[in-house]
């Protein structure tokens, strides 16, 4: 019998051990990436996130294990919870600190319930029901975890989709004007008058991978995402030290995009390179006046060239924006599965997620009739 065990910190599991349990093709469930957020204070209580993942061990084998975060708010999770915390409150009930299974600040779907087979993912799914109860946490959620994980959770964990909008190459389109002559003539116009704008201004780009990025190139993209948040007025989480840390440990998964007037940089992209799939996490710019159409150059323009010339198949550029659908990226949606230990709680939130779920799926099938591609012949 496996035995759970939480640790509280990612360093405490061995690497070989934790990426044994998952096919690499997700660089956001690395043991890289999730102990480098912990190593260089991207990670910390301060941030309201205190690792504690779970893990099921048989004697020093490793059998399955979550990335999982005691949670003192709800910042950074990208599945919004705020009026359950809010209905805590009015009932003069703590709802923190719950309990989190997800990568912090990453709103991409990937494994979550990292296992050898469908039945060690059922065990490590009711161990954090099991523990979290023993604990008396209000309840469990488990982020952006991929359809094919969700036999593993039982009746009472409630399901919640969202729409996020994804590229993918549906023709093996050759190059970026091929996938351009798949599109209806407004959408490819505006497309073109976009690009061309930039072009005008002066703007080219570099793409440089980790272990290609000088310390400069780092410097400069840290710099962006800095007044990217500064401008929203956002608590920034991101240290140099991680991004840096990602260029060593992860050197041809990190992927920069970076726009260039006169040979400085002054616009940049960050993504992550993982399978067949680039994702896009974060953007920024120094210019005080920014160039029109620089934002959808750098985040898909030149991630979808990269996707076609790299034999890449899927583009995830982050969360959110309709304006990502003319642009080429289509409705997919994103799961996410939630224990509440109150009975009377979760019995309300049930049938108002079976709702949510409903116009979630009523909203895509409005998305899909504005496609700016032509219909297949």
């Amino acid at each position: 019998m496996a035995t759970a065990r939480i640790h509280g910190a990612l360093s405490d599991i061995p690497a070989a051990q934790w990426d044994a349990l998952h096919d690499g093709s997700n660089p956001f469930v690395a043991h890289a990436f999730l102990a480098g957020m912990e190593a260089h204070g991207v990670v910390a209580a301060h941030h309201g996130w205190e690792p504690r993942h779970l893990a099921l061990w048989e004697g020093n084998d490793l059998v399955a294990a979550a990335p999982a975060y005691l949670k003192h708010n709800s910042h950074g999770e990208f599945v919004f919870d705020h009026a359950w915390a809010h209905a805590y409150a009015r009932h003069g009930r703590d709802y923190f600190p719950k309990w989190l299974c997800a990568v912090p600040y990453s709103p991409v779907s990937g494994p979550r319930l990292l296992a050898r087979d469908e039945a060690s993912r059922q065990v490590l799914a009711e161990a954090f029901r099991a523990i979290a109860a023993e604990a008396a946490l209000s309840s469990v959620h488990v982020n952006f975890h991929p359809a094919a994980e969700a036999p593993a959770f039982g009746a009472d964990w409630i399901a919640r989709t969202d729409v996020q909008y994804h590229w993918h190459d549906r023709d093996g389109w050759r190059d970026f004007d091929a996938f351009l002559a798949a599109m209806d003539h407004k959408h490819r116009k505006n497309i073109r008058q976009e690009r061309a704008k930039v072009a005008r201004a002066g703007i080219r780009f570099r793409v440089v991978h980790g272990d290609e990025a000088s310390a400069e190139d780092l410097a400069a993209m840290h710099d962006f995402y800095l007044q990217t948040f500064a401008w929203h007025g956002n608590r920034p989480t991101l240290t140099l030290e991680f991004l840096q840390h990602l260029a060593a440990a992860m050197p041809r998964q990190l992927v920069l995009f970076l726009a260039m007037r006169d040979d400085a940089p002054v616009a940049g992209a960050l993504c992550l390179r993982g399978g067949d799939t680039l994702f896009g996490r974060y953007w920024g710019t120094l210019l005080a006046d920014p160039v029109s159409g620089l934002h959808f150059e750098t985040c898909y323009y030149q991630g979808i060239e990269y996707c076609l010339r790299e034999g890449l198949t899927r583009f995830e550029p982050g969360a959110q924006g309709e304006h990502k659908l003319a642009r080429g990226f289509l409705p997919a949606f994103v799961h996410s599965r939630h224990w509440i230990a109150d009975p009377a709680f979760a019995a309300a939130l049930a049938p108002w997620c079976a709702q949510e779920r409903e116009a979630v799926h009523r909203y895509a099938a409005t998305l899909a009739t504005h496609s700016p591609f032509r219909p297949a012949s």
